[in-house]
């Protein structure tokens, strides 16, 4: 393990990590670069077609995401990280084909279900967990959250760019070169992993399921995460034809509204991030943040002609939208047991992708059958119940969770180690896990770091 001393990451984590961050940059572009032409798209294409079937083919990637994300972590601890990863990019790759392919919007619904059947993210995780060492691994996926963000992003502006210059079908094959050069990534840039174990704060374990599901705490953020992509997903239903129609805008000039947008939105989003996690102002930030969701969808429903009514709700609801998901992942950490982080990170990003295809087919039926009114009285309303939710949550402390690899222990110790353990100063919670001979902690790392906390186990550990 390294030192807590030790100020940088080795050449080898900064590989892992980059190139990690490389591989989720170009998955998320793949499934993410239709989101604001699909639904002009389909409607010029296909014959006959449904907002039903349009909501299903931008949504359905999420269905099948959630329900193979965490088989996939489990089968990669039996067969390996890089030749899973392989998999599920081939099947991205074949799904993304499928789509380019598609002679109707049924085969599209399919190959986009392809597509979220590479579901790699778990595994991924699992990765940055096996090549950097514990006092790194936030910074880590700190780079690959923002490489996620900036991935988003970067759709909203290419997308529309790409459907003009090339067709939504040649955007399909663009994104199937893209899971051929994340497979160069796992190849020749991602390190070797010489040491796989199993990844309790990265992975999910089944035993653990019923106990997180029943943490209310963390259902809430489940819930929460699920209604915002449910609302993300119906609301790129009905928000590329207000452009092209309310707006006058089109497609190829999308971009104008995307790109000072989304710059706008991560400027302000800043200060309240450092507000919320410095300042001790999350909980009020992120209601007043869900608040914001809901009223800028409604918003959109009520003064939607023109320009700049457009630019003023978007630029509200992505503010929020950033803000929230920059907050859920460190609030899941802040608030789940210390040795049961990447169950909750498991059941909470499924949970995302669950509420992608929720919002896809819910928004897409209602837009079929009411048009307009009928996306954002959906949006509005779960954004309202997330907030009625949100305001009963308990105030977030400012906890991380690390672990520390302790050696054999005698299971008749484990009880009285544990409430050594917790009696250290700036040390919430401590498990020891015996059979993986470490320990889970939940500490404020501003009073305390993993080198103390081994200093300390051990003369705990003579004590006993």
């Amino acid at each position: 393990m390294s030192s807590s001393n030790a100020r940088r990451m080795s050449p080898l984590e900064r590989r892992a990590t980059f190139s990690i961050a490389g591989i989720f940059s170009t998955r998320m572009l793949g499934l993410f670069l239709i989101f604001p032409v699909f639904a002009l798209f389909a409607e010029q294409e296909f014959t006959d077609i449904t907002g039903l079937q349009i909501g299903l083919a931008i949504g359905a990637y999420g269905l099948t995401q959630a329900l193979l994300q965490i088989p996939y972590g489990m089968l990669s601890d039996r067969f390996g990280r890089k030749p899973l990863i392989l998999v599920g990019l081939g099947v991205f790759f074949l799904g993304s084909v499928v789509c380019a392919v598609s002679e109707s919007i049924e085969m599209m619904i399919v190959g986009r279900a392809i597509q979220g059947a590479g579901a790699v993210a778990a595994v991924l995780t699992a990765s940055v967990a096996d090549l950097v060492s514990e006092p790194f691994r936030l910074r880590a996926m700190s780079v690959v959250g923002i490489t996620i963000g900036l991935s988003f992003t970067l759709s909203l502006v290419l997308g529309p760019v790409l459907a003009e210059w090339i067709g939504v079908r040649g955007i399909f094959w663009v994104i199937a070169a893209l899971s051929i050069l994340a497979a160069f990534l796992v190849v020749f840039a991602v390190p070797k992993i010489q040491n796989q174990q199993f990844q309790r704060e990265a992975e999910a374990v089944p035993a653990q399921f019923l106990d997180v599901l029943k943490n209310k705490q963390l259902l809430r953020l489940d819930v929460g995460v699920f209604a915002l992509h449910a609302i993300l997903t119906a609301m790129f239903i009905a928000v590329p034809f207000l452009l092209r129609d309310e707006a006058g805008l089109d497609s190829l000039s999308h971009w104008e509204v995307y790109v000072p947008v989304m710059l706008l939105s991560f400027a302000l989003m800043v200060p309240f991030i450092i507000q919320a996690e410095s300042k001790g102002r999350m909980k009020p930030i992120f209601v007043g943040a869900i608040f914001f969701i809901a009223f800028a969808q409604f918003g959109m429903s009520q003064w939607h002609d023109g320009f700049m009514w457009l630019f003023i709700w978007l630029l509200i609801f992505f503010t929020a939208f950033n803000i929230l998901e920059a907050s859920l992942p460190s609030l899941v950490v802040k608030l789940s047991p210390a040795d049961k982080k990447g169950t909750a990170s498991g059941i909470y990003s499924s949970s995302q992708f669950l509420g992608a295809a929720f919002g896809g087919i819910v928004g897409g039926h209602l837009y079929g059958l009411f048009g307009f009114d009928g996306v954002f009285a959906f949006t509005v309303g779960l954004g309202l119940i997330w907030f009625a939710l949100a305001l009963t949550m308990q105030k977030p402390m400012p906890w991380s969770i690390a672990s520390v690899s302790i050696g054999e222990v005698s299971p008749a110790d484990i009880d009285a180690l544990q409430q050594r353990l917790c009696a250290y100063d700036g040390v919430y919670e401590a498990v020891i896990i015996a059979e993986e001979q470490k320990a889970y902690f939940k500490i404020d790392r501003k009073q305390v770091n993993e080198e103390a906390l081994i200093q300390y186990f051990h003369k705990a550990r003579v004590r006993e």
